[in-house]
């Protein structure tokens, strides 16, 4: 189900999935979700746990296969991904510079204006084992937006910040859109962030097993 209105108007989507499907064993896990991004738009999926978020935006992003509908995505899109969850041992010898050249070697002027996007290059270069909650999602989202992306997925962001800490969190991300008038997508449960800020709501609902995995089971939850 979705609510709200796409803007801007016109706008071609970076992405644009119809009626997905993902199904494990006898139990789907989405069903008939729609979701577009255009360029510069704000859209958020939302929902209880358990109802898909993550497996959503990884069949949005093709990190999962999906078994109905269809996904398309822009030609040369860029994208940058946040996970929601990203387990870094602590005895792990590795600094926040460090972190951001894990993958790939940036210019240092990159690497400096992505941190400062974020806020974090008054930190220096400490071991990201001392590192709150809140600063190490920022180093995440530094880690995407060096790639400077056209679609920027977000899954939880503000998962283990504390209130005040997540209404600086959703500030940033809207300098963040404004900045690079890139598409974002952010997986999340706040109702209230997504009502104020967001440009299209894509609610999602749990689903049961289906009687009929592979039909149109009378009663089963829509999304």
């Amino acid at each position: 189900m979705t609510t709200g209105s796409m803007s801007p108007a016109g706008s071609a989507p970076l992405v644009n999935a119809r009626d997905i499907g993902v199904r494990r064993s006898e139990r789907w896990i989405i069903r008939h979700v729609d979701v577009q991004v255009p360029r510069g738009a704000l859209v958020y999926v939302i929902g209880a746990n358990g109802a898909g978020k993550s497996t959503c935006a990884k069949a949005v992003l093709g990190l999962i296969e999906i078994d109905e509908g269809a996904v398309e995505r822009a030609p040369d899109v860029t994208v940058g991904y946040v996970p929601q969850r990203l387990a870094i041992s602590p005895t792990l010898p590795l600094t926040l510079r460090r972190l951001m050249t894990l993958t790939r070697r940036f210019p240092r002027r990159e690497i400096e204006a992505a941190l400062d996007a974020v806020g974090l290059e008054r930190l220096g270069d400490p071991p990201i084992s001392t590192l709150s909650g809140g600063e190490f999602q920022r180093l995440l989202l530094a880690r995407a937006l060096i790639e400077r992306p056209d679609l920027l997925v977000l899954d939880e962001p503000a998962q283990g910040v504390d209130v005040s800490g997540a209404d600086v969190f959703h500030e940033l991300i809207g300098e963040i859109r404004r900045a690079l008038g890139c598409g974002i997508l952010i997986i999340s449960h706040d109702i209230e962030h997504a009502a104020r800020s967001g440009d299209d709501v894509v609610v999602l609902v749990p689903h049961e097993h289906d009687a009929e995995p592979d039909g149109d089971a009378a009663g089963a939850p829509g999304t």
